[in-house]
């Protein structure tokens, strides 16, 4: 194969891998607008095709059913955009966990909540939903439900052994009060039904967290 040859087969590689992100991007966003409209049952993968200006035929190549479609909406709300990588790998939360000032972690981890409890509130909301009816996305809750866990107890874990909590609380208690305070619930009671600003939710929960752990 001749250099040109090469050249030219990476650059169509690339124009095809970007209209996959285009059409991906355009699917997710149309599936977010008409999921909140109306409803995650009621909408269909012909009407987020015709919404997406994407052909059905493609959508189902890149999400294989609609319930793939909202993991994707969840995923990229989560994370804040759609690059294959981890909340927990990202260097942002990684870097956290080296705070030896469990203050400073805990005020970390509270910023890292908010955006993502911003960014997936309306979303998560469609998914508590659906999944009172949908077997799918009940168990597609379920595995997220263990990825917060997951990922909170890492944050009681690293106070535990810095020997930062408070005398007397045992790690799994504290990767209780973790989970409930930074849970997507009462960032919703608090900012959607009691109209607090994420501002305020912020500091609340940096204040609170280092009250109850520290």
């Amino acid at each position: 194969m001749t250099d040109a040859v090469k050249r030219d087969s990476r650059s169509n590689s690339g124009r095809g891998q970007a209209r996959t992100r285009l059409a991906r991007r355009a699917v997710i966003e149309a599936a977010r607008t008409l999921f909140l409209e109306r409803g995650y049952a009621t909408t269909t993968i012909e009407t987020i095709s015709e919404h997406s200006d994407v052909p059905s035929a493609t959508v189902y190549r890149l999400f294989s059913s609609k319930l793939g479609i909202l993991k994707a909406l969840l995923d990229t709300s989560i994370a804040g955009d759609d690059k294959p990588l981890a909340v927990p790998e990202r260097p942002d939360v990684a870097s956290m966990f080296a705070e030896p000032d469990p203050r400073k972690l805990l005020a970390g981890f509270a910023g890292i909540t908010t955006a993502i409890n911003q960014r997936t509130n309306d979303v998560y909301h469609v998914l508590v939903s659906a999944a009172g009816s949908d077997p799918g996305a009940a168990e597609l809750l379920g595995e997220l439900r263990h990825q917060r866990d997951q990922g909170q107890g890492q944050i009681a874990r690293a106070l535990a052994r810095a020997r930062a909590l408070k005398p007397g609380l045992r790690e799994r208690d504290a990767a209780d009060l973790i989970h409930a305070l930074m849970s997507p619930e009462v960032y919703r009671l608090l900012v959607a039904d009691r109209r607090w600003t994420p501002e305020r939710y912020q500091q609340w929960l940096a204040a609170t967290l280092t009250q109850q752990l520290t």
